[in-house]
């Protein structure tokens, strides 16, 4: 049986988990700035690369792909100040969301962004009216629409059917008249996004040629500009053992000539497209450490210090079918002899399964379990506060050192946001 730990350029796993504690998100930086470069060179150059933060909130994740030249999309004032603080420009940046409160709405108005996605019609009004009050006459706006038309492939359909998202089409056509009584936004163009975790490159090239289709037909209908096309994005991740990864070289084959056509027909025009799972989650790995190997009825069970209130999305939400990220010991990850265990959390409900039957070397007390591909939507989308455990520390190594990037909640950390009433 091998002894040799895991190590991420160099650095044994071990050494990182003895250092920062577990569990912890680790995150290498050299195959984030990678599979950007990958994109960014595949991609027709007359696209603009957005990276979307709720994929992975983390400043120093967003700065490494600010310095590579990525824009971001933001959704929330916390999300803003983390693309500003991470050294990304106002001018590169876009906020969308079909809820903007009305300090978002403002901030939106006064920060100068590259444009604010309007949702609906009353918050282009709302929008409208903040920009006067600030004596604005040309804050950027793009319109979200909702498309009529259907996608096939996304783990998550976004738009094609009744949807909080953007503005049908049918109700946008009706809207000329509104639109050219706006005095304080200057609607530069569209944004539609589909969907997510697409795994076919045919049927994103589908999607970018008929969101591109529609921007340019509802240009003309409506007599607004085409000056921006923000045609979502939406990659996908092969997680599950029936999946394939997708084939970015064909992606880019094929959008390329969409993208193509379309930028000689509207010379001038800027297309984005906005990544996040995509760029990051091949980076991340999700590190553990086993507290108690024990027996049930049968089953082997690695129970860990960290669980789904850390990473919910390695449950495997929306399958009928509980299906495993891609998982392996990090103690001795070329150890011979695997047996199926279930890995836990520490959590008190039965739903706290990283992953079933995960075949794994001897497992031990203090041994490591690393739960791969998991760069994207780990913290930020996992209940972090259920039995008050709180949120995990997140390691990134970048050019051969590690660095933490987010400081593990205390125990004090989570009690000073209460208040004891006082009776």
């Amino acid at each position: 049986m091998s002894n040799t730990p895991a190590t991420v350029q160099g650095i044994p796993v071990t050494d990182l988990a003895e250092e920062f504690g577990t569990p912890f998100f680790l995150y290498d930086g050299d195959v984030l700035e990678g599979t950007y470069r990958e994109v960014r060179r595949l991609l027709h150059p007359g696209v603009d690369l957005f990276f979307s933060l709720k994929a992975n909130p983390n400043v120093s994740v967003c700065a490494v792909l600010g310095a590579l030249g990525s824009g971001a999309e933001v959704s929330s004032l916390a999300e803003l100040r983390t693309a500003l603080w991470a050294g990304i420009a106002p001018q590169d940046i876009i906020f969308l969301g079909p809820g903007k409160t009305q300090r978002e709405i403002e901030a939106c108005v006064s920060t100068g962004l590259r444009a604010v996605v309007c949702e609906s019609p009353a918050e282009l009004q709302r929008l409208e009216r903040a920009a006067r009050e600030q004596g604005r006459t040309d804050v950027p706006v793009l319109l979200r629409i909702n498309p009529d038309f259907v996608t096939k492939g996304s783990g998550l359909a976004m738009g094609g059917k009744p949807r909080q998202f953007g503005m049908d089409v049918t109700l946008l056509r009706k809207q000329r008249h509104q639109l050219r009584e706006l005095r304080h936004l200057r609607v530069r163009g569209l944004h539609a996004y589909m969907g997510t975790r697409f795994l076919r490159h045919q049927d994103i090239v589908h999607n970018t040629r008929e969101v591109l289709r529609l921007a340019a037909e509802l240009s003309a209908e409506l007599d607004i500009p085409c000056e921006i096309v923000d045609i979502g994005g939406g990659f996908g991740v092969a997680y599950f053992d029936n999946e394939a990864d997708l084939d970015l070289p064909a992606l880019a084959a094929g959008a390329d000539e969409v993208i193509d056509g379309f930028l000689r027909t509207h010379p001038g025009s800027q297309v984005i497209c906005e990544l996040g799972r995509y760029l990051t989650a091949m980076c991340g790995t999700y590190v553990s450490r086993v507290l108690d190997v024990k027996e049930s009825m049968g089953t082997r069970f690695a129970v860990t210090d960290g669980g789904t209130n850390h990473h919910m999305a390695a449950v495997g939400v929306g399958s009928f079918v509980k299906r495993n990220f891609p998982m392996r010991s990090l103690t001795r990850p070329a150890g011979t002899g695997q047996q199926p265990y279930t890995v836990t959390g520490p959590l008190c409900t039965p739903n706290d399964v990283l992953g079933k039957n995960v075949l794994l070397p001897q497992v031990e007390p203090g041994d490591l379990i690393g739960v791969e591909r998991s760069g994207a939507y780990g913290p930020s989308a996992s209940p972090g506060l259920f039995l008050s455990h709180g949120f995990p520390a997140e390691v990134m190594v970048r050019a051969g050192c590690a660095h933490l990037v987010r400081v593990r909640d205390t125990v004090d950390d989570l009690l000073s946001r209460q208040r004891l009433i006082d009776e």
